[in-house]
């Protein structure tokens, strides 16, 4: 119960809690903290690991996957493949991630801390099409196995199909049942992203069905593995204005509150992490949100007080990089499998890149582009580039990287250093845009400028004092290949170029506008009954 003159300030959190791309999350709570993992695609390092001890404010804890497993096919760009929609459990002493690889399988990886170090990932069931894996370890010791379909690679999607699994998750024991089928359903054109739960000797698949930025939240349950499953829709967009609420994982704190945690697609600024208020009703079914006055699926919240038993920390997922430690921050990716002779030094307050004589032209196709996820707010990224006897022809600078890209950057010619800028996409080649303009040096500062479009604006300048300049273009931009759009560093050779020089780069500074993160609202305290 509550009394109203007994009155106290606590502490609301504003929706996306993390906004920016980390797309298909998964978390679960172990001793009273929080873990979440996202799907990362081609992107090397891949499965993020975040931690928190609120479920609102995030720290990036490390990465799963130095490396794709594949390592030879994923040395070379393969947009919207790698590592798709993951599971993150904890079971017997362990963490376990499953993640599918639409093109190769389901693997499996483990360990003893969530930070890592983890295993090298096991592959549980080879093949294609096979998507968004989730186990599921009965009290009695059984295992299961429930994941999806993708039709791109087999031709089937929209149902979900569930295993019996050994214990040590090193093998399936059987050929799978279909245990739900989408086209059976009013409506259902992709259901994907299942979460396995049992509660009260129900077992609980929660799916989302629509399609990613469209759909919604339903839950399906059965006194059997294998069904036969009822169904019912718990979250949908209604008159919100956040599209698609689906995907995610339901958590529970130690205090005993139930959680949703789930994406909303935001096309360039990808995939935004929301947190939704969980309950369950009488009836035995889960609600979620804002709850419907005639009893339907609940509405996304924008806001809402924070776990009970927690409070509001300074942390965040890192963006700008001072680069004063020896290794990359854990904001940093590459676009392929990464090799040694990309990254010359890090630390002392730069790093240095060595030019690789494999240049595409188009910079889609460039494995070496070190980039990070675009803010979720308007934002600012600058950095200087600054090259040294480095091949005619090299080119280094920013990027703006998606289905469509930007560059604005500094070539070397024959006669010394001018300004280099283009925009490409999917094809073989890039156009050329802005005026040439000779510099006096090696050196270049650059910026990219996004607004709430997102529209980007680049600029650059030579000295620390001078204004900046800004080139008559501006770039809209586009999300990448089932991810957002990047923000990135890059130096190239042209073909055949002998190798030789480095780059220097940095630091590296994003500032983003002001962001409400948290505030305070005077509510009823609650005391004893």
């Amino acid at each position: 119960m509550t009394t109203m003159g007994n009155r106290h300030r606590i502490p609301v959190y504003n929706n996306p809690i993390l906004n920016g791309d980390w797309p298909d999350p998964d978390a679960i709570q172990v001793d009273g903290v929080y873990y979440l993992i996202a799907s990362s695609f081609n992107r090397v390092p891949g499965l993020p690991v975040l931690r928190s001890k609120n479920l609102v404010d995030w720290e990036h804890a490390g990465h799963a996957l130095p490396e794709l497993p594949q390592v030879g096919h994923y040395s070379l760009v393969r947009h919207g493949s790698g590592v798709w929609a993951p599971a993150l459990r904890h079971h017997d002493g362990k963490f376990w991630i499953f993640y599918p690889d639409p093109d190769h399988g389901i693997f499996v990886l483990s360990a003893d801390k969530a930070e890592g170090p983890w295993s090298a990932p096991h592959l549980l069931y080879a093949g294609r099409g096979l998507i968004d894996p989730c186990p599921l370890w009965d009290e009695d010791g059984t295992a299961y196995l429930v994941h999806g379909w993708a039709k791109s690679r087999i031709g089937v999607k929209n149902r979900l199909t569930v295993h019996r699994m050994s214990p040590d998750a090193s093998k399936l024991l059987d050929h799978g049942t279909h245990v739900i089928n989408g086209e059976d359903l009013p409506g259902f054109t992709t259901l994907e992203g299942p979460k396995f739960y049992k509660r009260d000797g129900w077992y609980w698949i929660f799916a989302p069905a629509g399609g990613v930025a469209t759909g919604w939240q339903s839950v399906f349950r059965s006194r059997s593995p294998f069904g036969p499953y009822e169904e019912r829709r718990v979250l949908e967009q209604g008159d919100s204005p956040v599209n698609g609420p689906h995907q995610g994982a339901w958590v529970t704190t130690p205090q005993g509150e139930d959680w949703f945690l789930h994406f909303q697609d935001r096309g360039a600024y990808g995939r935004v992490v929301h947190l939704q208020p969980m309950g369950w009703g009488a009836d035995g079914w889960p609600w979620m949100g804002k709850t419907a006055d005639d009893g339907g699926p609940g509405t996304p919240v924008l806001s809402h007080p924070y776990p009970v038993g927690t409070s509001p920390e300074d942390i965040a997922p890192p963006t700008s990089d001072n680069f004063t430690s020896p290794g990359l921050g854990r904001q940093w990716h590459w676009q392929a499998n990464p090799r040694d002779e990309w990254l010359s030094t890090c630390g002392g307050g730069h790093l240095v890149l060595r030019p690789q004589a494999n240049d595409p032209i188009n910079l889609r196709e460039l494995p070496n582009v070190l980039a990070q996820i675009l803010p979720g707010e308007p934002s600012t990224f600058t950095t200087t580039v600054e090259l040294d006897d480095v091949p005619v022809g090299t080119r280094a600078g920013v990027v703006v990287l998606g289905q469509r890209y930007a560059w604005l950057g500094i070539v070397r010619t024959e006669h010394g250093y001018v300004l280099g800028s283009g925009t490409g996409s999917e094809g073989p080649h890039e156009q050329h845009i802005g005026r040439a303009v000779a510099l006096p040096g090696p050196r270049i500062e650059l910026q990219i400028r996004t607004d709430e479009a997102p529209q980007a604006t680049f600029a650059w300048r030579v000295g620390p004092t001078d204004p900046w300049q800004i080139p008559i273009w501006d770039f809209d931009v586009v999300e990448g290949r089932w991810i957002g759009a990047e923000l990135g560093i890059f130096a190239a050779s042209p073909l055949g170029s002998p190798e030789h020089g480095s780059v220097r780069v940095g630091p590296v500074r994003v500032d983003t506008a002001p962001v409400l993160r948290a505030t305070t609202q005077r509510i009823a305290a609650p005391v004893s009954p």
